[in-house]
């Protein structure tokens, strides 16, 4: 019993000071961000890169996608370098950016464009999306308290569900013709695979656990917003991209993505802007290694 006491009463074992903390995770992103500008800017400066490795009528949506992902890097660069400390909501900004970039680059790993920069499309995958669970685990542990009004968690759960609602039939449908005619296609199948297994089933337990009131629903939702205003918007700039590749603009197709892109932008906005959240000071118990509770 004494030696309980003893170790009950033990002072808590040394942990790195905050501030060490917080810029080994800026540095991560300052990383990812240099990584996608090589990547992203050699495929916006140069398309041939893709040449013989990504189907012709797949090459606006690279084209659009490389863009993207250079104004993400840009933005997760300012964010690294300018952002104070303990900013939760800049933090939801980033981690949405950094989910965008896990979809980029996860669609060229998967896709095999084995080109002479695919080792660092695998690192900005790999480094990205385990910046995504480090950053949401520690978000998560790290607010003891999430609130948002009645009507906008519930508004913005509701919009959550579009993304399920909306892929899950379309990408189901396209996969059961296929897989009765047993039939393997070469192209565009990491979209199915990333969508169908990560994207629409992160919105979806999100938006339960939004409409239930959770503290991860509440508070990671914001950068689901962010992730799905890029990728869709990212859609939406294939189209006037295609005419530089010879092919047709389909105007019905881009304001459909641009609109869906500006509803994720705007409830993402107004979570964001509402969402009151208080940071845990000190919390009893196990804890990650790195991080104070």
């Amino acid at each position: 019993m004494k030696d309980s006491a003893a170790e009950m009463e033990a002072p808590p074992l040394p942990e790195p000071r905050k501030g060490e903390r917080h810029m080994l995770r800026r540095t991560g992103w300052v990383l990812i961000a240099l990584l996608t500008l090589v990547a992203a800017g050699a495929g916006v400066a140069s398309p041939a890169v893709y040449d013989g490795l990504v189907e012709k009528p797949y090459l606006p949506g690279a084209y659009s996608q490389d863009v993207m992902s250079v104004a993400a890097a840009l933005a997760l660069l300012v964010l690294a370098l300018t952002a104070k400390a303990s900013r939760p909501r800049l933090e939801l900004i980033a981690l949405g950016l950094l989910g965008y970039l896990v979809y980029a680059y996860g669609i060229y790993t998967i896709e095999r464009v084995y080109n002479g920069l695919y080792l660092v499309y695998m690192s900005i995958f790999a480094t990205a999306l385990w910046a995504v669970v480090y950053e949401a685990v520690a978000l998560c542990r790290r607010m003891a308290q999430v609130s948002l009004p009645k009507s906008v968690r519930l508004l913005s759960a509701s919009g959550a569900l579009v993304q399920p609602v909306m892929f899950y039939p379309l990408w189901i449908g396209m996969l059961l013709p296929l897989m009765a005619a047993r039939q393997k296609i070469e192209s565009i199948y990491s979209v199915f695979i990333l969508d169908l297994c990560l994207i629409v089933p992160a919105f979806l337990i999100l938006a339960i656990a939004a409409f239930r009131g959770q503290k991860t629903g509440l508070l990671l939702l914001p950068a689901a917003y962010v992730l799905g205003f890029a990728l869709i918007l990212s859609l939406a700039a294939a189209e006037p991209a295609k005419e530089l590749f010879g092919s047709r603009f389909d105007p019905v197709a881009f304001w459909l993505w641009l609109a869906l892109s500006l509803f994720f932008l705007v409830l993402g906005f107004l979570h964001l802007r509402l969402l009151c959240v208080d940071e845990t000071v000190h919390a009893p118990g196990p804890v990650m290694s790195g991080e104070n509770p």
